[in-house]
């Protein structure tokens, strides 16, 4: 009985004991993580999400390692430019382990050592560019950060896949500087518009002007020939009617003649009395003189040209006692 109640406590031993060690070798790796095993000290592989089984008492679990995308902030440091400007810069980074054996036994406490590698090239690129650059050229600087420290931190079984500058302060003195070489940038940038508007205006309005007096002479020169032929038109007609006379004179029209002295006398009582400075125009002579020297006129055209019209036409012509011409029925 004693024999009997010792082997079932020695049954119920080893099935708690097989119980126990099902238990050790049964591990759960959660989504996100690898667990690499160790057996002796010595890594053996890497187990992933899910449940797996390792050997009690031989293999432990050596490290846990989140194989998710993270975020690691660097902190605010102060840099020197390459013009002697002190600024204070931070950023961050995001980096994702790719192999954890390697993020485990390549380097010791990784998230340190990324920052201290993301700070001391921050600092290097920073030193290499003036302030001007460092404060307009982000995006450079943020792809040149991302090269080096990928670069750098590939052995570790990681990969970097963005860094961010956050902020670059410069001092408060060079910011009041800053402001004030932007005011006269601005200022200067009006000043220059504000001429080239008025150069601007200049040009268009010596081009009006140009156009102006191109138009004016053009149109002179219009004027000028209409009024030359105006001129040229008179001229002719002057002629024709001088020619015409001169035949009727040729013919013995005296008539003509008369007709032709009289209407050059009106045009120049016209001109002397449509003057602008004469007011009143006063000169004594009568009707019957004009008549009389038109007469007298006729005659000396009858002794040039001959005596063709006969003395009929000779007695109607000649001037009566009072002065005046009897008309000719």
């Amino acid at each position: 009985m004693d024999m009997l109640s010792g082997f079932a406590i020695l049954v119920i031993f080893v099935v708690i004991f097989a119980i126990v060690i099902v238990f050790m070798g049964v591990t759960v790796v959660p989504q996100g993580f690898q667990y690499t095993v160790e057996r002796f000290g010595r890594y053996m592989r890497s187990l992933s999400p899910g449940l797996s089984l390792i050997i009690p008492f031989i293999d432990r679990i050596g490290d846990k390692v989140n194989m998710m995308e993270q975020v690691l902030d660097i902190p605010t440091q102060e840099v020197i430019s390459r013009d002697n400007a002190m600024v204070e810069v931070d950023g961050v980074l995001f980096f994702q382990v790719l192999d954890a054996a390697k993020a485990s036994y390549e380097v010791r406490d990784l998230q340190r050592a990324i920052q201290n590698l993301a700070q001391t090239n921050l600092r290097t690129v920073l030193g290499s560019m003036d302030l001007d650059e460092a404060l307009s050229q982000r995006d450079g600087i943020n792809t040149r950060l991302l090269n080096v420290i990928d670069q750098a931190s590939t052995p570790w079984g990681l990969k970097v896949t963005r860094v961010e500058i956050k902020d670059i302060t410069p001092p408060v003195d060079l910011v009041q500087a800053m402001a004030r070489q932007m005011k006269a940038e601005r200022e200067k940038r009006a000043v220059v518009l504000e001429a080239e508007g008025v150069r601007q205006a200049e040009i268009l309005k010596a081009e009006g002007e140009k156009k102006s007096a191109i138009l004016e002479a053009e149109g002179r020169r219009e004027a000028a020939f209409r009024d030359a032929e105006a001129r040229e038109r008179l001229a002719e007609a002057e002629a024709k009617a001088t020619q015409d006379v001169s035949e009727a004179i040729a013919k013995g029209d005296i008539q003509s003649i008369n007709y032709f002295v009289a209407q050059k006398y009106v045009d120049a009582m016209k001109e002397i009395g449509s003057a602008r400075n004469s007011k009143v125009v006063l000169m004594p002579m009568e009707a019957s003189s004009l008549i009389g020297s038109l007469g007298g006129i006729g005659s000396i055209a009858k002794e040039v040209f001959g005596d063709k019209g006969g003395s009929g036409n000779a007695t109607r012509n000649r001037p009566n006692s009072t002065g005046s011409v009897p008309s000719v029925e």
